[in-house]
């Protein structure tokens, strides 16, 4: 599509002694050292993407329970950032329509998505018999609007897939979703419909392959499992692992089966890693993965939980050293999707998210927080960058992130260049907003519809009003 993109000078893929290196500094520190990774004046800024933004307010009203880390509220506090940063000028903004039952099937089982549709806190004792089958419990509980909730996070990202596919954004951004553990026939890890994997179906239709990346703290299991088989898409994880830590896979030989062979890439890491070890880390890896892999689009999972100082996690990544990893996948110029994931110091999360808005729009945020209704959860600093690291020892010793480098790099050179994939027609339908009823009419009266569809087209759901009574817990208590 014409796109253009920066030359870039890519980082060794040695971890060299620094003064740096485990060193305590904030995340603005971290973004000013930043071109000394980068090449420096190496790197031209060209691209300038089209970004699309799906935010629907309802999604941060919903409630998992008050003792569950889980707050969709984050939603809300990040959607007011990134709207009174007046980010919304350099995107188009979307209000999703809701997954129909019939694309929630595409993955996910039909008594499984039964049981959501039915499930609620009023009716749950007499469907207690269900939630051993389902994996229902204290991470993953019933709560009132459940189906609701998935049906619009899940919609929000295969619209941000078919967005892509049209050619109408470069990159599409969607904080609702990124719940990357939810299995075929159960939820887990506080997800219950994988949208992710509902994305790349619809992204499969059109491109050869998909590249997805995770950096949650956690390892993106329920994506891995879905495409573990196929060499149309590769998974590539950042994430703690000891064989305990939630959920307790993401080793690295895990590599995938059968023609899905070496195209998952894990990137086990141990606690504390630091922005300089983690960013050159994902950018060398990275780089090999692209030039291996040659990605049609990319998916991409901003699980903020990798965060310093998050309510689950055990890294000390700045918001800077995130961000940075947005950054330098959207210098490849590939289309991709940008979406959320975990992340449990909500104004943390919601700041986080809010920066990486504005790096895919290519623009600098100030570091003051502009006010909100919700000023109070960023006392008392009402910054941006926040001090995030240093609370965690780094284990993550030079020796072993060299080791584990050159282990990944080997996996990739197994693949001899990315595979061929004979290239169907992209469904007709594929923006995807008639319903089968309106295709048949369509079908059945031809143009003579027309004004009724343009009519139908234009409605809207109403929006609910906003949630403001759910304050971040984020006390040592």
């Amino acid at each position: 599509m014409g796109r253009r993109k920066e030359n870039i000078s890519y980082p060794s893929a040695t971890f060299s002694t620094s003064a740096r290196e485990g060193s305590v500094g904030s995340g603005l520190e971290f973004a000013s050292s930043l071109s000394g990774l980068d090449g420096g004046s190496n790197v031209v800024e060209h691209y300038r993407p089209r970004v699309a933004y799906y935010m629907r307010e309802q999604a941060g009203n919903f409630h998992y329970g008050k003792q569950h880390p889980m707050k969709p509220h984050r939603l809300t506090l990040t959607n007011h950032l990134v709207l009174n940063y007046g980010l919304h000028k350099f995107m188009d903004v979307f209000e999703p329509r809701r997954a129909t039952e019939e694309e929630i099937r595409e993955f996910h089982a039909e008594d499984y998505i039964d049981f959501l549709k039915r499930v609620t806190p009023d009716n749950q004792e007499q469907m207690r018999a269900c939630f051993s089958d389902f994996n229902i419990g204290d991470d993953c509980p019933i709560f009132d609007g459940i189906w609701d909730f998935c049906s619009i996070y899940s919609g929000a990202s295969i619209e941000a897939a078919r967005k892509l596919i049209s050619g109408s954004a470069d990159i599409a951004v969607n904080w609702m979703g990124g719940l990357h553990h939810a299995k075929k026939y159960e939820p887990s890890g506080f997800c219950y419909v994988n949208d992710i994997v509902l994305a790349i179906l619809q992204l499969l239709r059109y491109y050869p392959r998909v590249l997805y990346v995770d950096i949650d703290i956690h390892h993106g299991d329920g994506v891995q499992e879905a495409f573990y088989t196929t060499d149309r898409v590769m998974t590539c994880s950042f994430h703690k692992y000891n064989g305990d830590f939630f959920p307790g896979t993401g080793a690295i030989d895990e590599m995938g089966s059968g023609l899905g062979k070496f195209f998952a890439v894990n990137v086990p890491l141990q606690d504390g890693i630091d922005d300089r070890s983690y960013t050159q880390l994902f950018k060398t890896v990275m780089t090999a993965v692209m030039e291996t892999f040659k990605p049609g689009a990319i998916v991409l999972q901003c699980g903020a939980d990798s965060l310093g100082l998050d309510r689950l996690g055990v890294f000390n990544l700045s918001i800077a050293a995130h961000g940075e990893c947005v950054r330098f996948m959207r210098r490849f110029g590939v289309p991709m999707m940008v979406i959320g994931g975990g992340g449990y110091t909500i104004r943390n999360v919601a700041r986080c998210w809010t920066y990486e808005t504005g790096i895919v729009c290519g623009t600098e945020l100030p570091s003051e927080l502009p006010s909100t209704v919700y000023s109070e959860f960023f006392a008392p600093d009402y910054s941006l960058h926040p001090q995030l690291s240093g609370r965690v020892v780094n284990h993550n010793s030079r020796a072993y992130l060299n080791a584990l480098t050159a282990r990944i790099l080997e996996q990739l050179r197994y693949l001899k260049g990315a595979p061929s994939v004979q290239m169907q027609e992209a469904p007709p339908d594929i923006q995807g907003f008639l319903e089968d009823q309106e295709r048949h009419d369509k079908d059945v009266h031809s143009d003579r519809n027309k004004e009724e569809k343009d009519e139908r087209a234009s409605r809207r759901e109403h929006i609910a009003e906003l949630y403001e009574s759910d304050h971040d817990q984020d006390d040592d208590g």
